[in-house]
């Protein structure tokens, strides 16, 4: 009985490795670049959360926490101010439409920030994930992993066997041909 093995370096599984752990690193250091500009940019613009807001109040809007809680508080002031009503449901002429609308292109900045954190997280996050499996595959091809296609002999010798089928002890029957 003799068995046939051909045996090729895994190049292309190191190379998409070597790729995958680039890819990471680069959505690693783009998410956190942009977690850390939105935070420079509500920094300086020195707004900090109402008084009004039932959580945070006084603190420095410069995370989607206090970003969130500052939306919030506008909207309630908002619609406190114009008595319920939203800037689509004020009559043209009401003198606080203006108001609402103001409110509601600053909510919707505010937001606008709250989502930007979360998708330079979401990338980040997703960059690490590229960065582990990347390094797994690496790991894998380490010792100059093969994939190996063989067939061992035994294997062929045991289903051209005919007096061993079927394997379950019946009456021994001609193997299909």
């Amino acid at each position: 009985m003799s068995s046939s093995a051909s045996v090729r370096p895994a190049r292309r599984a190191r190379g998409l490795g070597v790729f995958a752990v680039v890819v990471g690193i680069v959505m690693i250091l783009a998410g956190g670049a942009t977690y850390g500009a939105v935070t420079l940019q509500l920094r300086d613009e020195n707004v900090t959360v109402s008084d009004s807001a039932p959580v945070l109040s006084g603190a420095r809007v410069q995370d989607p926490v206090t970003a969130y809680a500052q939306a919030a508080a506008i909207d309630r002031d908002a619609l406190r101010t114009t008595g319920g009503k939203t800037y689509a449901q004020l009559d043209r002429d009401d003198p606080v439409r203006s108001t609402a609308m103001t409110a509601s292109f600053l909510r919707a900045s505010l937001l606008t920030s709250v989502v930007a954190f979360g998708v330079a997280v979401l990338v980040a996050a997703s960059g690490l994930v590229f960065l582990l499996l990347g390094a797994a595959v690496l790991r894998l091809g380490k010792n100059d992993a093969a994939v190996v296609e063989a067939v061992p002999a035994v294997v062929a010798g045991v289903l051209a066997d005919t007096t061993t089928w079927p394997p379950s002890g019946g009456e021994p029957v001609p193997a299909p041909a």
